[in-house]
């Protein structure tokens, strides 16, 4: 009886502990395909999981910042969504690859041509973004989510360090320090390139190696496993015999 109720309250302080965690996991995010460094360029994919029973997500609003502009602002075409990008000027113009850049993406809107994201699905959207900037930690983009039924989230909540996450909060994009070389594809990387090529050829016999090092143990393992079960049983019948004549 004791062991039964305590299984019990178990599932029950399980439960309880899941439904409470389960609200930070369920709203809009941003996380990069790999890395987001300082200065370079990255693939993010803005995930929006529908939080609904009764309506799927039929829109999705995400605005950049306009406090640090990208200059390069490409979605990935997402089957079965509309894309428009909107462009705005910029209070202070950019410069990218010695050009000029008079304005900037400042929001992307998917538009579900069909049923959108349905209950106990979420969906991804990439984007391909750069360059990133140098001065900041981290992009806050401020996100509106809209359901089939018209009612709309507003993912805006900035958060803060040392504070308890908000209810809606905004995704945060963390950025990651730059690259020590800032450059990519010259002779030096070549010449890296190269050596983890021959590092990783040597660590390839070097595991071939220690394979066969492995199979050969298990086989003398095997053998010496098998003698001893034999000799255990010669040992039980004896044993058995004994017991017998006695």
């Amino acid at each position: 009886m004791k062991a039964s109720r305590i299984a019990a309250a178990g599932a029950a302080a399980g439960i309880t502990v899941l439904a409470l965690s389960a609200p930070a996991f369920a709203h809009v995010s941003v996380q990069p395909e790999g890395e987001a460094a300082k200065g370079g360029y990255a693939v993010v994919d803005f995930k929006v999981p529908n939080e609904r029973d009764d309506a799927s997500t039929t829109k999705l609003e995400v605005n950049f910042p306009t406090d640090h502009p990208l200059a390069s602002v490409m979605p990935e075409p997402v089957p079965g969504w509309k894309i428009e990008v909107t462009k705005s000027k910029l209070a202070k113009p950019l410069e990218m690859h010695g050009e000029k850049i008079s304005e900037a993406v400042t929001k992307v809107t998917w538009t579900a041509d069909g049923d959108g994201i349905e209950a106990g699905f979420f969906q991804k959207f990439p984007v391909s973004v750069g360059t990133l900037p140098e001065d900041t930690d981290q992009l806050v983009f401020k996100a509106l989510q809209t359901y089939s039924n018209k009612e709309v989230v507003r993912w805006i909540e900035v958060p803060q360090k040392g504070e308890d996450e908000p209810d809606n909060p905004a995704p945060v994009l963390e950025l990651s320090a730059a690259s020590e070389d800032g450059h990519h594809g010259s002779s030096g990387d070549e010449a890296s390139d190269a050596e983890s090529a021959e590092n990783a050829s040597a660590e390839t016999a070097a595991d071939s190696g220690s394979s066969d090092d492995t199979d050969t143990t298990a086989r003398v393992l095997g053998v010496v496993g098998i003698v001893v079960g034999a000799a255990g049983v010669a040992y039980g019948v004896l044993a058995g015999r004994r017991r017998t004549n006695a």
